[in-house]
């Protein structure tokens, strides 16, 4: 691949993320009172299956710094949609735990999420050469 190819493809990856970020932002807020991170966030901890999980553990699943992923965890506490409870075996850790309503907001909103991705880049590839 040359450089000029590679930085192409760079940049169709930037925008395609761009436009579906915001789509996702937009249908998520609009629909379901959810940011993407928020979503994401949910989403990993239903797919992941376990009772409880360190911050750190969202933090480097959903891609966030450990600060960015405190304030979205913070906020789907406030929403009642997580609890976080500090660790036995290690008082500064802390553990986030998804409530019986953040699992009924990931189900009410996952038809949305995979709507959105999935017109994106069914749209995506309908452009893509032959």
């Amino acid at each position: 691949m040359s450089e000029e190819s590679a930085v192409r493809a760079w940049r169709e990856v930037l925008a395609r993320h761009s436009v579906t970020a915001c789509a996702l932002e937009r249908e998520l807020s609009d629909r379901h009172g959810l940011g993407m991170s928020e979503f994401e966030v949910l989403e990993r901890m239903v797919e992941g299956g376990r009772p409880k999980y360190r911050v750190q553990e969202i933090a480097d699943a959903v891609h966030l710094s450990q600060s960015a992923c405190s304030r979205v965890v913070a906020r789907l506490e406030k929403a009642g949609l997580v609890s976080r409870g500090m660790c036995e075996a290690d008082r500064r850790g802390i553990f986030v735990c998804i409530t019986e309503d953040g699992r009924a907001r990931h189900a009410a909103a996952l038809p949305t999420h995979r709507a959105v991705v999935a017109g994106i880049f069914d749209s995506a590839e309908a452009s893509l050469p032959a």
